[in-house]
């Protein structure tokens, strides 16, 4: 059954929680900034602005980084902009956003005049593909996005579970704009070359420039040249060409690995101590962020702005409640800060 449109918010996200003197525990991009090194080289870059934008050299590098032909890579304004290519460049008979995740897909697909079948996954199985009966892909589907790890649940779905959804006439659009701040990018298909699958990444969550607008696709050729056809002109700013090359240096590649490292770290400081005031997070996090559910979790949210945190309400995406806190990972004086207000604002 094709689902209809319903109250949720699906451009509501976490920026809109934020605002002068808040600490933002909202949004999920890691660093307030861009580290000394990629903000010398866009600086570098701004006497060549008056040119067009020319992502040529941007698309080599990120295909050397993920050992694919330049051909099966598009860089994009953000990985948001290549749901919006996609929903415009395809006619699904049966499109299916497997929720909740990113609800831009949705959003993308629904201005495009598409209908969108909504797969709703369980937080009582972790929220994981194919848990129970009812919550796996209808097989007529041929357009599926799915995220991994998946926005705001932070689950990591096994790559064989993404694989599983693949088959003849489907197009698998595996969102992984969270996947580089994984260790080792476990459960990854960036750097395989598959029929029927795209992948979408992100650069501005683990580089601090969201402000920038830096993504792409990987797919196979035919998939690439469809999207390229209604990409919008100079679509990717000549900034955003130059972030994409700096970050695919191998010295780029290995610095996210420590930020990976150090995320998953502030990750477990953050679980630990949410469980010690009895708050038990969802599913098992791989991403910078957590999910919890608790009552009267809006209250909760307000009280927390007015002690200076903002966090992520869950309501606004398909599948969760008023109930539900999406909390960014941060440094471990922030989570303690934070830990502290939230156990003033009435948990218990």
């Amino acid at each position: 059954m094709v689902a209809r449109p319903t109250v949720h918010d699906l451009h509501h996200h976490g920026d809109r929680e934020v605002g002068a003197g808040l600490v933002d525990l909202a949004v999920n991009v890691r660093l307030p900034a861009p580290p000394d090194w990629l903000r010398a080289e866009l600086a570098a870059a701004l006497g060549d602005l008056a040119a067009y934008p020319d992502v040529t050299a941007a698309t080599e590098a990120l295909a050397a980084r993920h050992s694919r032909p330049a051909y099966e890579v598009l860089p994009t304004a953000g990985a948001a902009e290549a749901f919006t290519l996609i929903a415009t460049s395809f006619s699904p008979r049966k499109a299916v956003v497997v929720h909740p995740q990113f609800t831009e897909p949705e959003a993308a697909l629904r201005a495009a005049g598409h209908a969108v079948h909504r797969v709703l996954l369980s937080p009582d199985n972790g929220f994981r593909l194919g848990s129970v009966p009812g919550d796996t892909v209808p097989e007529d589907a041929d357009l599926v996005f799915v995220g991994n790890p998946t926005n705001p649940t932070s689950v990591l779905h096994p790559a064989t579970d993404i694989l599983a959804l693949g088959k003849p006439g489907r197009l698998v659009v595996v969102d992984e704009a969270f996947l580089d701040a994984v260790p080792g990018e476990t459960e990854s298909l960036a750097s395989q070359s598959l029929p029927g699958f795209a992948v979408l990444r992100s650069l501005t969550k683990t580089w601090g420039i969201a402000g920038l607008r830096a993504g792409y696709v990987l797919a196979e050729r035919s998939i690439v040249d469809r999207l390229r056809a209604v990409q919008p002109p100079w679509s990717v700013s000549s900034l955003a060409a130059v972030a994409m090359i700096a970050c695919s240096r191998p010295s780029a590649l290995e610095e996210a690995e420590k930020l990976a490292i150090a995320a998953e770290h502030d990750r477990d400081y953050l679980i630990s101590g949410l469980q010690e005031l009895g708050i038990p997070v969802l599913g098992e996090p791989r991403g910078p962020f957590v999910l919890v559910r608790l009552p009267h979790a809006d209250r909760i949210r307000l009280t927390l702005r007015e002690a200076g945190f903002a966090v992520r309400r869950g309501d606004t995406f398909p599948g969760l409640s008023t109930e539900y806190l999406r909390i960014a990972v941060r440094d471990r004086e922030t989570t303690d800060a934070f830990l502290r207000a939230l156990l003033s604002a009435g948990i218990r």
